[in-house]
C-alpha cells in the first residue's frame, strides 16, 4: 500500500505543498460530501503548514505527494467500505484496472490523458489544487469517473485521425468535459424543484422551498433537496468562492428514503445513479452542455451565509432568466 508520512529531517525528498493548498477551506458545506474528506483535511493541512518546514516522503519514487495522499486515502475507503479499490470502466478491446494515483511524469509525452487512464487504471497527478480537487471526486464518485472516462474513450476510437483522437472535441466529449469540471448534482424527491431550476425560476427552486433544502451539517430525513459538487474545477475555483460562480447541473430525481441515508451510504447511491444517468445522457445522438442546467452555486441554501437573505437572489447578473430548456 502507497503511503504517505511526514519526517521532519528527511534528505533528498520533495518540499512541502505551496501555500495555495492552505487557502482550502475545510469546514466549507460543499466539501462536506466528499469521501476521506477527514483524513484529506488533516494531511493536506499538515503538508501546507510552512511553519513547519516538513518534507514529504513518498514510498513509490514516481508518486508525488498528492498522488500518494489520494491512494491511501482510496485504500483507508475500501478498507472501510470492505469493498475492492475501484476500477476504470473498459472498452471492449481492454481489460478494467484497478485505479491508482501516479505522477504526471508516468504520462507517456504524446499519450491522450484519458486513454492512459483506460488502458492502465493509473492517474496522472499533479502536486495542485486541480489536481487534489480531481482525485477527491475519483474517490467520491468512482463509477461516474470511470464512465465519464469511457466514453471519452469511445469517441476518441471512433475518430480515424490519430493526432484528432487527442485534440478534436465533438458534443459528447464537450458535454462530458463540462460537467467533469464544473458540474453539480441537485438530488431532490420533489420534482417541482427540479423542474424550477431548469427553467431558472429561482425563487420556485431555492428560495420558497428552502426549508425543504438538506442542511450538511445537519442531515435531515425530512429534506427533499440536496446539491453535491462532481466538478473538480469548480472545486478549485470556490477556495476562493465569487457570487458569479456557476456550476453546470443534472437534476436526479429520488425517493424520500434517499435522504435517511447516512452521508457515504448517500454517495455510493449517488454513484450508481449518476453513473446511468450519465450513460443515457451521453448515448443520445443530440448531447450537448445546453441539457446541463446552469445553477449559481452560492445560491444553494445553506452553501453561504448570506443566501438566508431573499435580497440575495435579486441579482439579475448573477440569477440571470432564462428560457426553458429541452432535456
Amino acid at each position: 500500500m502507497t503511503s504517505v508520512f511526514v519526517h521532519q529531517d528527511t534528505p533528498n525528498m520533495s518540499s512541502i505543498l505551496d501555500t495555495s493548498f492552505a487557502a482550502i477551506d475545510w469546514q466549507a458545506l460543499w466539501l462536506s460530501h466528499l469521501s476521506q474528506l477527514d483524513y484529506l483535511r488533516k494531511t493536506i493541512t499538515q503538508l501546507s503548514n510552512s511553519s513547519q518546514r516538513a518534507n514529504t516522503l513518498a514510498h513509490d519514487k514516481e508518486v508525488d505527494i498528492i498522488a500518494a495522499v489520494l491512494n491511501t486515502a482510496l485504500q483507508q475507503q475500501s478498507q472501510n467500505l470492505q469493498k475492492p479499490l475501484p476500477t476504470n470502466k473498459p472498452t471492449k478491446d481492454q481489460q478494467a484496472h484497478t485505479l491508482t494515483f501516479v505522477s504526471q511524469n508516468a504520462l507517456p509525452e504524446g499519450e491522450a490523458y484519458e486513454h492512459f487512464i483506460a488502458t492502465t487504471g493509473n492517474i496522472p497527478t499533479r502536486d495542485n489544487l486541480h489536481d487534489l480537487f480531481n482525485g477527491s471526486i475519483w474517490l467520491t464518485f468512482p463509477k461516474t469517473k470511470a464512465l465519464l472516462n469511457y466514453y471519452h474513450m469511445l469517441e476518441m476510437t471512433q475518430d480515424a485521425d490519430q493526432q484528432d483522437k487527442s485534440t478534436h472535441r465533438g458534443r459528447v466529449r464537450d458535454t462530458i468535459t463540462v460537467f467533469d469540471e464544473n458540474g453539480a448534482i441537485l438530488v431532490t424527491a420533489d420534482p417541482s424543484i427540479g423542474e424550477a431550476l431548469i427553467d431558472f425560476n429561482w425563487q420556485a427552486s431555492l428560495v420558497a422551498p428552502r426549508d425543504k433544502w438538506d442542511n450538511p451539517l445537519q442531515l435531515n430525513k425530512q429534506s427533499q433537496a440536496a446539491v453535491y459538487i462532481f466538478g473538480h474545477a469548480l472545486l478549485e475555483q470556490l477556495v476562493h468562492p465569487r457570487k458569479p460562480l456557476c456550476a453546470h447541473s443534472i437534476v436526479l430525481q429520488v425517493s424520500q428514503d434517499f435522504f435517511g441515508l447516512c452521508l457515504s451510504e448517500r454517495m455510493q447511491y449517488l454513484d450508481d445513479k449518476m453513473a446511468e444517468y450519465m450513460d443515457k445522457l451521453l448515448s443520445q445522438n443530440e448531447v450537448n452542455p445546453r441539457q446541463l442546467a446552469p445553477l449559481p452555486i452560492l445560491g444553494v441554501p445553506h452553501f453561504w451565509a448570506e443566501n438566508v437573505n431573499a435580497e440575495f437572489y435579486d441579482d439579475s447578473y448573477v440569477f440571470r432568466s432564462g428560457r426553458r430548456r429541452q432535456a
